[in-house]
């Protein structure tokens, strides 16, 4: 009995040995975990035992909450700027499955959810795959540029590889706005090459004329003369449209606004107008309502364009006819409508939509001098004062311009 209580004894203390020998082991390891974590930056070195591994991981975790707020509003920034960002942004993966697409990607596609479908089922250009696979194969930058006539718009994509995900990233930019500057500018050159050739080539030829012995001829040389004095204005009014026309486009024009009445607008431009009217032998009527109210407008420009649009009607109004201005209120649109009404050639129905372009003219009914800037300007005078300007013609029986201007504040 002895004997085993001995055996008893002395295997309880082995076990109790053994848990105490874990018990110290344990300790040893969990004061070196605290001791490493606290010889990081930012952590306590005073703590003893558990206590300082609670404070250790305490600390570690409100780092780790830190750099996860920090991470998330550097996410929530990105994704804000993604979303308004232009440009069309578009991450795949390896297999070409779509894994980010912000709005501007899915508008410029036209499609409400790009996530999990395939760069070519939301491209579906062939060019533009054909440029994403040239960079996933070759692992270099791409770009492509394409037309599509159906939507009137020009896109250039650019593939950019990601190596560390064996995806790519693609970049679409809607260039339609820029290509159809391109377009104007082109174009603008072209006219103005076009239009100055003509006087340019008529003063060369009345030039080496008089050269040639005209100039001593008491009746060529005077005649001749004059026909480069009106080239020579036809030149100077070109250059003072096309510097007005730029400076009101670039915004450099400042508009002098002030309460102004209507009434006293159109008879202004009516009397700078009524002889070139009687020359040509038309009647220049006016028509007004009584007590319009006034409107916030710069005069001398606004009568500028009232001068344009009666000059126009006066060149391209047989003799006999007649014009008039108009004005009367519209509560309708905000403010008072005005109107040059004449019974001339009138305009094709094809043309209407193109008359405020710079340099347009109607070649089939409305031949003669011009810049074809007088329109173009008065345009943008009137848009200048928030205002809007079209025209109405039915061919061989009259046009009529309207532009409505803003009630000036009370």
């Amino acid at each position: 009995m002895n004997s085993f209580l001995l055996i008893l004894v002395i295997v309880l203390f082995i076990i109790a040995v053994w848990f105490a020998w874990l018990y110290y082991d344990l300790k040893r390891r969990m004061n070196a975990y605290a001791q490493l974590i606290r010889n990081q930056d930012n952590f306590p070195t005073d703590a003893k035992g558990l206590e300082n591994l609670s404070n250790a991981i305490a600390s570690l975790h409100s780092t780790f909450d830190l750099r996860l707020a920090t991470l998330d509003s550097d996410n929530a920034r990105l994704s804000t700027v993604l979303e308004q960002l232009t440009d069309g942004v578009i991450i795949a993966n390896a297999n070409g499955l779509i894994q980010f697409a912000n709005p501007a990607a899915q508008k410029l596609f036209e499609t409400s959810n790009a996530i999990g479908h395939s760069v070519t089922e939301i491209v579906r250009n062939h060019q533009l795959v054909d440029a994403w696979r040239r960079c996933q194969q070759t692992n270099e930058m791409q770009s492509e540029s394409i037309e599509l006539p159906a939507r009137r718009l020009f896109l250039q994509i650019i593939a950019i590889p990601d190596t560390h995900t064996s995806g790519s990233l693609l970049l679409v930019q809607d260039l339609t706005r820029v290509r159809r500057l391109e377009t104007v500018r082109r174009d603008f050159i072209s006219n103005v090459s076009h239009e100055l050739r003509t006087p340019l080539a008529s003063l060369k030829a009345l030039t080496e004329t008089l050269q040639d012995g005209a100039l001593s001829d008491p009746d060529a040389g005077p005649r001749f003369l004059g026909r480069i004095s009106i080239e020579v204005d036809a030149l100077t009014q070109m250059a003072q449209e096309l510097l007005d026309l730029s400076r009101i486009e670039s915004g450099q024009v400042e508009l002098i606004l002030a309460p102004l009445a209507p009434q006293s607008l159109i008879n202004s431009a009516a009397d700078r107008m009524k002889m070139q009217a009687e020359r040509a032998g038309l009647k220049l009527l006016i028509k007004c309502d009584d007590d319009l109210p006034n409107i916030r407008a710069d005069k001398s420009r606004l009568e500028q364009v009232l001068v344009n649009l009666i000059h126009n009607a006066v060149k391209f109004t047989k003799p006999g006819g007649e014009i008039s201005i108009e004005a009367g209120s519209r509560e309708a649109v905000g403010g008072i409508r005005f109107a040059v009404r004449d019974s001339g050639v009138g305009i094709p129905a094809e043309s209407l939509s193109r008359i405020f372009e710079r340099f347009y003219r109607v070649d089939k009914s409305r031949t003669g001098s011009g810049t074809g800037l007088g329109l173009s300007i008065s345009k943008h005078i009137i848009e200048a004062h928030s205002g809007k300007i079209w025209a109405e013609s039915d061919e061989g029986h009259g046009s009529v311009f309207y532009f409505v201007i803003p009630l000036a504040k009370n």
